[in-house]
């Protein structure tokens, strides 16, 4: 009874040589800093990222560490990729699946010769038979869910990263409601970081009336426990199994452009019909399946859009638990292969080494290379790094714009005679951590819209060139080359 318990001991050991166990909790520091910096060299996917992880963690370990466990890991373990294993263990559903979307396959000769990549990468095959519509803006895309949402009759699959609690964020939910007391089964899965002000009420009401929600659970798993940087930045939504929305908007009133900070918004959307339809509803299954650890029933029989349209589609779903950078590879694929023109709009452009050596190989091979960025970005940290690509770029004939009617906030890009358009930016976040889906279409009249809409963006821009960068202060070029270097950790 007169012991005295073990942590009083050493509460009473501390106290009496204060520096002492200052000095063996500095040194414990640094070695699990020299530890973890070891792991970061091994698995970081960048050098320049291993490196200023290994740099920073040696140095200053006590912030270091525990920021490398949340932010550093680009491993996401336990998340199974619905393609991998129905190549491996197909079931009856599945085998009719892979059927019905090698049947619409185009001819090989309409087949772009980036095709057998792609395909490789996502796992999905390209397909004919689809029809794809081009959404401008806020307005147009929101009215056209509402409108598909409204005609379910089986399902509505819906997924957001941002879904807020406000006018558009309730319009959501009311539609969401109103299907499923009508009997359509509603199923609705969020980003929990990028939803994080999203109150309970909101979800516990859809509940209430019979909508299953779940939020994407990043950290679930032991090995996932700190993983706070992946997060699912998809926008799906899919009526039915025969019409999908893929694009640049989340669920919130700036998105309709009204907010007095943000002002204007310009972003893009596509609602596409056809056999692409099942390729992007697996990969809301996928992510559905991570977050619940089951699947409802859908309807997976591919079929044509309807109207006799024939374009030629291809959904790109990519992410960390992809078996290769299916992000990365596909841009550098596209900008080499380019042949006209190489068009590219994207709120956060932020190239590293290897794409702006591919971006300045295709200007001087006589491409046409235009770059489409806000003047005003979101993030401070975007806005500097976006002035030091610039002398590189315009030396090789790439040109930059900046939007300047509003907040520019599409991710799409225009190559030669096909377009894309999703939720994947120019950046080491879409590339390497987050979740992304981008819908491919060459359908003509289609493409001919695209261009059209860059056309008018950039009249709405302003030229970017290297004298923006270069002949700023010195202090300007410092932060500006420092948060550059920040880019791989982000």
């Amino acid at each position: 009874m007169n012991s005295i318990p073990g942590a009083a001991r050493v509460l009473r050991w501390m106290k009496s040589h204060p520096f002492r166990w200052r000095a063996l909790f500095m040194a414990f520091c640094h070695l699990l800093g020299l530890l973890t910096s070891i792991d970061a060299i091994l698995s970081v996917r960048t050098a320049q990222g291993a490196i200023g992880w290994a740099i920073s963690l040696n140095t200053f370990p006590y912030i270091a560490v525990p920021a490398y466990w949340v932010f550093g890991r680009s491993n996401f373990e336990g998340y199974v990729v619905l393609r991998r294993k129905m190549e491996a263990d197909l079931n009856d559903e599945e085998k009719k699946l892979a059927a019905g979307l090698l049947a619409m396959r185009p001819q090989a000769e309409r087949v772009p010769s980036s095709a057998t990549l792609l395909e490789r990468l996502a796992k999905l095959p390209a397909t004919r038979g689809n029809h794809t519509e081009l959404l401008i803006d806020g307005e147009t895309t929101f009215r056209s869910i509402f409108e598909s949402i409204a005609q379910a009759r089986e399902y509505v699959l819906v997924q957001f990263y941002i879904i807020r609690d406000d006018g558009l964020g309730r319009q959501l939910k009311e539609a969401l409601i109103s299907r499923a007391r009508a009997g359509v089964r509603c199923y609705l899965v969020y980003d929990e970081i990028g939803s994080h002000h999203l109150p309970t009420s909101y979800t516990a009401e859809l509940q209430a009336a019979g909508v299953e929600v779940r939020p994407f659970n990043t950290r679930q798993g032991d090995r996932n426990r700190f993983q706070l940087n992946s997060r699912n930045h998809r926008k799906i939504v899919i009526v039915d199994g025969i019409t999908a929305f893929v694009g640049g908007h989340n669920v919130g009133d700036e998105y309709l452009g009204k907010d007095p900070k943000m002002g204007a918004w310009r972003d893009t959307h596509v609602k596409v019909q056809g056999p692409v339809v099942q390729c992007v509803q697996i990969a809301w299954a996928e992510d559905w399946n991570w977050a619940v650890g089951g699947l409802p029933t859908l309807n997976w029989v591919p079929q044509p859009a309807p109207g006799g349209q024939d374009g030629l589609a291809f959904c790109l779903p990519s992410g960390p638990a992809d078996e290769f950078e299916t992000c990365t590879l596909f841009f550098l694929r596209a900008i080499q292969a380019a042949q006209k023109r190489v068009w590219i709009a994207s709120p956060y452009f932020v190239p590293d080494e290897q794409f702006t050596s591919a971006l300045q190989i295709a200007a001087l091979r006589g491409v046409d290379v235009q770059i489409l960025i806000p003047q005003h970005a979101d993030s401070q940290l975007v806005h500097l790094s976006s002035f030091t690509y610039l002398p590189a770029l315009e030396k090789a004939g790439v040109k930059v714009w900046r939007y300047t009617g509003g907040f520019l906030h599409e991710k799409a890009i225009l190559v030669d005679d096909y377009c894309g358009v999703g939720t994947a930016n120019f950046d080491n976040r879409s590339f390497r951590l987050n979740f992304e889906i981008t819908v491919l279409f060459a359908e003509e009249g289609v493409v001919r819209q695209a261009e059209q809409m860059f056309q008018k963006d950039f009249a709405r821009s302003v030229p970017a060139h290297a004298a923006d960068f270069t002949e700023r202060p010195w202090w300007f070029r410092l932060a500006a080359r420092t948060s550059w270097l920040m880019a791989p950790v982000q």
